[in-house]
């Protein structure tokens, strides 16, 4: 596969991503190494990286971090600053995120800040990080239950995909990262959204092509539109409900904390109802894309009681402003519209028609 030139990187792809890793290393010639991994990527994954990387004479140092959403905090990002220190990182060091999106955007956002900015590089070994998370240049961290309110977007100097990892992941992982590939196609591009959703036809040997679609995608949108002044706002599709389901799951003790996805594809179905009653998108569409949705992800059940909480939580939305919940809506697959405003009544609407 082709590499895929980014506004400031290149996201390389299995064959090409040890050659080119090691290439940057003997042009860069980094002081030291960091590897970033969680305790899951600490044991499946880091021993098959380490051992493709020729770091020559340079030091490596490996910090492992706990794995889960719940550990995306600036406590954590601490201890990695510390350990950085500790270790006599300096501004020619370079920090390797070896993990999903929770170590990508961790990752990114301590080396983005340390020192005001150290050189790093991604392997997601996530579908979720794959598709999504480790591309683009946003990095960040979660303050409390909130999602991804502290950050800043700065690309690294690579994206290397090694479709290899994904044999590492659980299914419910993978599954998670598949949301994020459906958002894709509703977004931007109706037969993708189409071959994604006929699974009947698909099997594991199409992985590698979809996600290299899911990419190419996603690189579209960003390249132009890096800061997220217009046209980067359609892939919040389905996250400005989906965070605050994903956020009101995570810190209510009584309910069992959702996958990224997993919550994002809820919020996709309630956003396309929304999308009926605010863009015009028909009923044929919103019949196709929740059956596109739940062939894959069972429904959640949300009590009324959760609602209420739910929709306090979009006050805290990143794309929110003056007060305003601004959301991605849909006028048909593949034709989103930004900054729709929404009343509280649809909102209600949109759950009870998931619940049904």
């Amino acid at each position: 596969m082709d590499s895929i030139s980014t506004k400031n990187a290149i996201v390389y792809f299995n064959s090409d991503v040890y050659t080119e890793i090691n290439k940057y290393l003997e042009v860069s010639k980094p002081s030291k190494i960091f590897v970033l991994v969680d305790t899951n990527t600490h044991e499946y994954c880091l021993p098959k990286f380490l051992s493709e990387l020729q770091s020559g004479d340079i030091a490596i140092e490996v910090m492992e971090m706990p794995n889960g959403e719940e550990h995306k905090t600036i406590d954590i990002c601490t201890g990695v600053w510390e350990a950085l220190s500790e270790y006599n990182a300096d501004r020619k060091s370079l920090l390797i995120n070896l993990g999903g999106g929770v170590v990508t955007d961790l990752g990114g956002f301590v080396a983005s800040t340390y020192m005001r900015g150290i050189s790093y590089i991604n392997v997601p070994t996530s579908l979720l990080a794959m598709v999504d998370a480790s591309v683009g240049g946003k990095t960040g961290v979660d303050l409390g239950a909130l999602k991804n309110q502290v950050g800043v977007i700065n690309e690294g100097e690579m994206v290397a995909v090694d479709t290899t990892f994904l044999d590492t992941l659980p299914q419910n992982e993978m599954v998670s990262g598949f949301a994020e590939m459906l958002k894709h196609g509703l977004i931007y591009d109706e037969k993708y959204w189409n071959t994604l959703t006929n699974l009947e036809a698909l099997d594991i040997s199409d992985l590698d092509q979809l996600i290299y679609d899911s990419v190419i995608i996603k690189n579209k949108v960003v390249t132009s539109d890096p800061t997220e002044q217009g046209l980067r706002k359609i892939l919040n599709f389905g996250h400005t409900l989906g965070h605050a389901i994903e956020s009101y799951f995570l810190e209510n003790a009584d309910k069992t904390p959702l996958l990224h996805g997993e919550a994002i594809a809820i919020g996709m179905i309630l956003e396309t109802y929304l999308s009926t009653k605010v863009c015009g998108l028909t009923i044929d569409a919103l019949q196709n894309i929740t059956e596109g949705i739940l062939k894959t992800f069972s429904k959640v059940e949300i009590l009324d009681n959760d609602i209420k909480t739910i929709i306090t939580l979009l006050q805290h939305d990143k794309k929110n402003s003056h007060g305003i919940v601004k959301f991605v809506l849909l006028e048909a697959i593949g034709q989103p519209k930004i900054d729709c405003v929404v009343s509280n009544e649809l909102i209600l609407e949109a759950f009870e028609y998931y619940a049904n």
